[in-house]
């Protein structure tokens, strides 16, 4: 078994005292760990299951044919291996992105469907979708109510948090990892996670690491311009390796949970190192809503420090696809400075 806590999340979550203590432990594993683990039931087993058989068939097509699926109106689609950057350096994992799949919308920077390479796999993944998409809605409620009063949140602000993400820009990147060469272990390079929680499937083989909070360690804020967790502790001693466990899942927080806490849960860096063998990984993200503005919990007094989230998810994506369609257009016809007339 994995050495990281591991707890089971109930159908539905009140505010009664034993949701406060799970959600406190929940927190509390998150502060010293940097993750925690789900035990999966046994519909978001098959559920996994499925999503990952999809996976290993659509990523054994020839490349040429993988290719295909992309488009410039959104980061839906497939990703070679190399075209993602993390610290300027070129990440192996190949990976299919779903991103809300919606009309195009040439107004707005990254709106527009998703190019689903068949009906099995869009069935087997919008069915992973829904399954992690309310579990992690309760996740919430519960972390609101482990964080307590303090945040302006435990029973009485239970939905605050959960309440972001009504509508929101949930999204997923289906990763498959190449075995190891004698040039590279390098799946992907350290980083966090630009968006509010993480949760992350991975299959038998292995090759995760996590870094927990260090004391007197500083991180980068990466929300804020010219400070990036792309690289931070890339080679430092104090990472933990994550084993797999069948019929988990991991869950850690990204840089949104950081800023709206004000620090008092920590956006958790973590890289992927090639294994001797191929890994396939699904990694969901819990997001608030694409024009949502988002602003810490307890603002520090004369503060009005604020993210809007859907700006934030574009620079975060133009940033790691230097060289992708989306990114072209997104600069050639200026759709940031659009983003921020409407919102």
């Amino acid at each position: 078994m994995s050495g990281f806590a591991t707890f089971r999340v109930p159908d539905r979550v009140t505010g009664t005292a034993a949701y406060e203590s799970l959600g406190r432990a929940m927190t509390a594993a998150w502060q010293r760990d940097g993750i925690f683990q789900i035990a999966a039931d046994a519909g978001q087993r098959a559920r996994t299951r499925e999503a990952m058989a999809a996976s290993r068939r659509f990523f054994a097509r020839p490349p040429a044919q993988k290719a295909a699926y992309v488009n410039d109106t959104s980061y839906s689609g497939y990703i070679a291996s190399g075209e993602e950057v993390t610290a300027g350096e070129r990440d192996a994992s190949e990976i299919f992105t779903i991103t809300p799949d919606l009309p195009a919308d040439r107004a707005l920077p990254c709106h527009g469907p998703v190019p689903w390479p068949d009906p099995e796999y869009r069935a087997a993944m919008e069915a992973y979708l829904a399954g992690v998409g309310a579990l992690g809605e309760r996740l919430l409620r519960l972390v609101a109510l482990g964080l307590g009063p303090g945040l302006g949140l435990g029973p009485a602000g239970v939905d605050r948090l959960a309440g972001l993400t009504r509508g929101g820009w949930h999204h997923m990147r289906v990763l498959r990892f190449p075995a190891a060469s004698r040039t590279t272990e390098r799946g992907i390079g350290a980083h966090t996670d630009y968006g509010l929680l993480v949760i992350a499937a991975q299959d038998e083989v292995g090759g995760l690491f996590v870094r927990p909070p260090v004391a007197g360690e500083r991180r980068p804020r990466n929300w804020l311009p010219g400070e990036s967790t792309a690289g931070f502790a890339q080679d430092s001693p104090g990472w933990s390796y994550v084993t797999p466990v069948p019929g988990v899942l991991t869950v850690f927080p990204g840089d949104i949970l950081q800023f709206l806490t004000g620090g008092a849960l920590l956006s958790t860096p973590h890289k992927v190192r090639l294994a001797d063998r191929e890994r396939h990984t699904l990694a969901y993200f819990h997001e608030p809503r694409f024009d949502a503005v988002v602003r810490p919990l307890r603002p520090e007094p004369g503060d009005d420090t604020a993210i809007h989230y859907g700006e934030h998810f574009t620079r975060m994506f133009m940033r790691c696809y230097p060289r992708r369609a989306t990114t072209r257009r997104i600069e050639a016809e200026g759709l940031l400075r659009r983003l921020g007339a409407v919102r």
